[in-house]
Formats: structure tokens, sequence, C-alpha cells
């Protein structure tokens, strides 16, 4: 075991840049630095960052390793982003037996069995958003006129929360993920957000609906185990990774598949069911939207890859180097939709790992073996290089994505 000595040069800074013409690649400065080292975060501080595959998943499936936010050292995202980590703390921000206990309470409705009987309700969505899209002017924007209304829509219906009002929604969303909000814009999106998910959640106290809130205002809330607050914080971190990170998946897999024609022929001619869910793990592997790295602080002294990290200091996993790490993914900067990579590490690892990624996969898995074989001649409208990329925002992906047909 070793310990870091003082630093006197200049730490890296973090998050990295990525280099130019390579925006499915994870930041080339992830692989010069040691598999353990200290890196410089937007405030100052100078968090552990950790690259290596087998790293990451011992921290996340270590207790030692705290999601709490609110504890000291926590190394958060970016000020506006700790600011509304402090003031609406959800269960994702806790620990055990605090973070359990309101796990549990959703996780029937993502069981796979759950899941997989709403596919054929989401096979009508994804097709009736093409049939709009091709009945509509070309060029069309893959984000607004499928990726986000995709997710969007199964969400809506999942939660119990009216798809009239998503405009509202996702503004609200789009300002709380950026790490260039200020403070204060973060803080009143995610007040008007809250406050509109807890009318909510006071209409279903009088008219009980059966959609998940409604199951949890007159399940959990009822008995007094959740308040009214907690369930209306819990729907908000549900409602936006249950369309933001979907359809960021949407629009940059596709992308990445257009600029890997023999690997989209592949997926457009196949029946098999197998290689789409295979082509979905090995995407969502290769793209590593949550590009940020998962946040932890340490509440012991622990080893780390042979690296000791003191009690109260802060570790930024890096995913997507960890799902480019060479030793568990052969040439791993390849895209292969034949590769079994089920094992990546772009859903977390261990307790914290994401609640909805069966309903995330079920989506996908529709998407992308629909997508293309309804729109054959499908390209990007645009030359490659005017892709705008969504850097500045917790969840990678594209702000639009003109296509044609």
């Amino acid at each position: 075991m070793t310990e870091a000595l003082p630093k006197t040069e200049a730490l890296p800074k973090f998050p990295m840049a990525r280099a130019a013409g390579c925006p499915f690649n994870p930041p080339p400065a992830l692989r010069e630095v040691a598999p353990v080292s200290r890196v410089e975060i937007w405030n100052g501080e100078t968090p552990w960052l950790v690259t290596g595959y087998d790293e990451q998943r011992a921290v996340l499936a270590d207790h030692r390793f705290s999601a709490n936010t609110l504890e000291d050292g926590y190394p958060h995202q970016s000020q506006s982003i700790a600011a509304r980590r402090r003031a609406a703390r959800s269960f994702i921000a806790m620990d055990d037996p605090e973070h359990d206990q309101q796990r549990k309470m959703l996780t029937r409705n993502f069981m796979v069995k759950r899941v997989q009987a709403m596919r054929p309700r989401v096979q009508q969505i994804v097709d009736e958003l093409i049939d709009d899209m091709l009945a509509g002017p070309q060029p069309a924007d893959l984000v607004t006129a499928f990726a986000l209304p995709v997710p969007s829509l199964v969400i809506c219906e999942l939660l119990g929360v009216p798809y009239e009002d998503h405009d509202f929604f996702q503004a609200c969303s789009k300002v709380m993920i950026s790490r260039v909000s200020t403070a204060e814009e973060s803080l009143a999106a995610n007040a008007k957000l809250t406050s509109y998910l807890r009318d909510l959640v006071v209409a279903k106290q009088k008219t009980p609906t059966d959609d998940l809130i409604g199951r949890l205002v007159g399940g959990q809330v009822a008995a007094g185990e959740l308040t009214v607050d907690e369930a209306a914080n819990m729907s908000s971190l549900m409602l936006i990774a249950g369309h933001e990170t979907t359809a960021n998946m949407i629009a940059l897999g596709t992308l990445a598949l257009l600029e890997h024609p023999d690997q989209l022929a592949e997926l457009r001619e196949t029946e098999d069911p197998a290689l789409i869910a295979n082509a979905v793990e090995e995407l969502l592997r290769y793209l590593t939207i949550v590009h940020t790295g998962r946040r932890r602080v340490a509440t012991e002294d622990v080893e780390v890859g042979g690296q000791l990290v003191r009690a109260g200091e802060g570790i930024i996993l890096a995913n997507d180097a960890g799902n480019r790490d060479d030793s568990v993914f052969p040439d791993p900067d390849k895209l292969d939709i034949h590769r079994k990579a089920r094992h990546h590490v772009a859903f977390g690892y261990g307790v914290h790992q994401c609640l909805g990624q069966p309903l995330a996969r079920m989506e996908l898995q529709v998407v992308y073996s629909t997508l293309y074989k309804r729109i054959p001649t499908l390209r990007l409208a645009i030359p490659f290089e005017d892709v705008q990329f969504k850097d500045e925002m917790a969840v990678y992906g594209v702000h639009s994505l003109p296509i044609a047909w």
C-alpha cells in the first residue's frame, strides 16, 4: 500500500476534454493518469480518480464508500448540482439502511417480468412516433421527434405523470443536470418540478390511480412510511432519470451506428433478439453516457488499487474509462455488437446500480430493432463535424440530430 505524498505540481483537471473528432471516446487524458490518482475539480478540491474496471467495481461494492452527498468531502459535479443535491435528497444519494428502505418501495415496478409486460405498449409508442416522423418534413430532428418522446411517454405512463406537461418537466430537467447552470437556476428548476410533483401526489391522495406514484401514495405515503415531500423527490428522480438517459442513448447510439454502417446493416437485417440485446449492451459500454463519473466519499481509510484513500476523501469512478479497460474488454475502442459486454459498468455496480436498467434495456431493444428497419435509408442530414455534443451536461449525448431518408 502506498500513501500519496503532497503534490507540488498542478493536478489534472476533471472532467477532462475529449479529443477533437473523437466524440465517442473518453478523454485521452484519462489514459495518461495512474489508475488511482488525484485530480482537481471545479471547486479546487482534489478527490481521487479511479480509471480501472476492477478497482471501480471494488469501490462500488464496498460499504466504506458513501454515496451520501451531504458527507464532508463528497466530490460534487458542479456548484449547481451540489446545491440541488443539498436541497432535495433522493435515495441514490443515501446509504443503507435508508437507501435500501426507499429503493425497495420501487423495486417491484422495475422487475424484468413486469417490464417485459410493457413491451407491446413501448412498441406501439415507437411505431407511432416513426409514423409521425415519416409523415413530416425532412430533415427531421431525431432528438425532438423520436429520441426524447419515446422514453418520456413511457416514464409518464409508468409514473402517472401527464405527458402533456412534458415541455415543462424536460425544461426543468435540462437545467438541473447541466454542469454550467448556476446554483440559483438549478434550485429554481428543482423547486418548480418538486412543487409540480408534490401537487400530483396530493391529487392522487384525493383520487387514487393505478400507476407508480399512485401506488406509492396508496401504500407507503398512506402508511406513514414516506412523506408527501419524499414521494415528490422520489418521483422527480424517476422522471428525470427515466427520460434523460434513454433519450440520449437512442440519439447517440444512432449516430454511432451511422458511423459504423456495417454494424447498422446487421441490426437492420437481423431477426435475432439475442443480437439486438447484445448490441444494446455493447452500445451502453461503448458510449457510457454517464460520463462525469460516479461519486463517493470514504468513511474509513481504505486501500484502492494499492493506494491509501483516507476517511473523508472523495473518489470519482470514471466509468467511461472502466468500460474501455483493455484487460476486461479487448480492443476496447472498437464498437462490436457481437461482443459479450453485459458486465459493463454503464449502470454502475453494487447496491446502487441503476434501478431502472431493465426498463432502459427493453426500450433500447425495441428502438434498435425497429427504427432502422422502418427507415432503412436513415442518414445524417448535416456533416458529422457539425453535430453538437452535450459535453456540459451530466448525461452525454447530442443536442440535436438532423436526419433524412
